[in-house]
């Protein structure tokens, strides 16, 4: 006899993927088509959830277009948005060079992966086939998102740490 299983629920993920030219005006792009992708899914503009993943991928974003262009390549930017959780992955055609958090105190630069440790609840670096890598970054959501018709009862803020 087996034994009875725990119905599972359907998740429902919404998806966004878009390339952008690999320069900083096409990372100003991404983080503006991102934000308004998160508000067409009922995250709104302004809230902590979105001011968080704005942040996030303008990091990504400028660091895959710093140090990880090839002429001609674009950079890729993707959402993925469930009830848990609210992946950020930016992929660049690079794959030589990884992502390091090297930021000297006194430094201007170099505090990118610094921001993205500290606001990601996970992040990590993952090749991309057949050629470039992809850098994630997660947040998870709080308790009561999304509600029956989409929208949070609650006001979206990433887990408190």
């Amino acid at each position: 006899m087996r034994p009875a299983s725990t119905p599972r629920l359907p998740v429902t993920a919404r998806v966004f993927v878009q390339r952008f030219s690999s320069t900083p005006r096409g990372a100003r792009l991404a983080r503006h088509l991102a934000l308004h992708r998160l508000d067409t899914w009922g995250v709104p503009y302004g809230s902590a959830l979105s001011d968080t993943a704005a942040l996030l991928v303008a990091e990504l974003a400028a660091n895959a277009v710093t140090h990880g262009r090839v002429p001609g390549r674009d950079i890729e930017v993707g959402l993925r948005l469930d009830a848990y959780t609210l992946r950020i992955d930016v992929s660049d055609s690079r794959g030589e060079r990884r992502p390091e958090i090297t930021a000297a105190p006194e430094g201007e630069h170099g505090r990118g992966l610094l921001l993205v440790e500290a606001l990601a609840d996970r992040w990590g670096v993952f090749d991309r086939v057949p050629v470039g890598k992809t850098v994630r970054a997660e947040l998870d959501l709080p308790h009561g998102w999304p509600s029956a018709t989409g929208r949070s009862e609650r006001p979206l803020t990433p887990r408190a740490r």
